[in-house]
Order: structure tokens, then sequence, then C-alpha cells
């Protein structure tokens, strides 16, 4: 049986708002968003990301689930990007609506790594290639 990662599902409170902001922050292109808004997808390399609205969410799922907000901490899940102008993007994203968490910080191993949440609250690393 051959398995494939094919894509993430963040559950939002507006999806048109949230791939809006994927689209200015990081250049990303929409590549589906149902006639009734409650559910999108991203163009964002090799593995879409996609968003669902939060009241989808609760129909999919019958006990309900944690929502993100950015009053809460962040999951313990990340979505990363990279690039090599980690500093620009984490300034454009922001501009766009994002939360710095952390600043950047280069990782023993050459790394340029730093942390912003989303409007919605969920965690990003922006970050350089891993070298080699």
């Amino acid at each position: 049986m051959e398995v494939h990662y094919a894509y993430t599902i963040l559950y939002v409170k507006n999806v048109p708002q949230s791939i809006h902001f994927y689209k200015n922050a990081f250049g990303f292109e929409q590549k589906f968003l149902t006639p009734e808004n409650d559910y999108g997808e991203i163009i964002s390399g090799t593995t879409t990301i996609a968003f669902a609205s939060v009241e989808l969410g609760n129909a999919n799922l019958k006990e309900g689930f944690s929502k993100s907000d950015l009053k809460d901490k962040p999951f313990g899940i990340e979505l990363a990007f990279t690039t090599q102008n980690v500093e620009s993007l984490i300034k454009k994203a922001t501009d766009e609506g994002a939360v710095l968490l952390e600043e950047v910080a280069v990782k023993p191993w050459g790394q340029k790594v730093g942390y912003i949440r989303d409007p919605d609250g969920f965690l990003l690393e922006i970050c350089t290639p891993l070298p080699g």
C-alpha cells in the first residue's frame, strides 16, 4: 500500500480571510474555495495547506476540537516555511496580521529560525533550508 501526505487542514473562523493572509504574506495562490466559503486550499509548494471553517470542523468532529486562538498558547505543532530571507518574510507576514512570537535566531547547526503566529493563532516557523 502506497501512502502520500496530501494536505494539512487548519480550522479557522473565516476561510477566505485566512486564504487572503497566506496569499499576501507568503505569495501562495488559491487553489480551491467552495461556494459556501467553508473550505479552501492554497498552493504552497509540494503540500497543500487547506482551511475549513470552525463550523465544518464541528460537523466533522462530533465531540469538537480545541480551536486555535491568539489568546491561548499555540498548539504543539507548527507549519514551517523555508526562505533565504527569514527576516524580510517575517516582516511581510507581520505587516499582514501575523504576530511575532520569537525573534530570528541562528541554531547551532547554522539554520536561521523565527516564529510567528498567523491571525488565527497557528504557529508558523520561518526558517532557512537545513544545511546540506
